[in-house]
């Protein structure tokens, strides 16, 4: 799972150089293969770098897991003195986020851990 600003209608310098040192069939840390999704949390969108991930992924053989993709903007005021989001719909939507990517690989989902 992913989640990255965007800057200048790209990904960042450096997570894009994170990226690319994960790009190889066989080796070790590679992605090649491995199931990928990311998280939006914008309020601008930040739709360009999301596709220029999709491209790196894609270039890399990560295998997107498309329903596990989320876009849900957080405001300041949605985040409490604690630093964790307080608004329960955008909560939901990045725990479902979770879940379907944890089902994709075989993981018990978060939402069957809760008491």
């Amino acid at each position: 799972m992913f989640s990255t600003p965007e800057y200048a209608a790209a990904l960042p310098g450096a997570f894009k150089n994170f990226l690319d040192w994960t790009i190889g069939d066989a080796e070790a840390g590679s992605i090649y293969e491995k199931p990928a999704a990311w998280i939006n949390t914008s309020t601008r969108q930040a739709s360009d770098a999301h596709d220029e991930l999709r491209r790196v992924l894609t270039y890399a053989h990560a295998a997107i897991v498309d329903r596990a993709c989320v876009e849900a903007p957080v405001t300041e005021s949605m985040i409490g003195t604690d630093g964790l989001i307080r608004e329960p719909a955008i909560r939901d939507r990045l725990a479902h986020g979770l879940d379907v990517l944890a089902k994709h690989v075989g993981c018990r989902p978060l939402t069957e851990t809760k008491g």
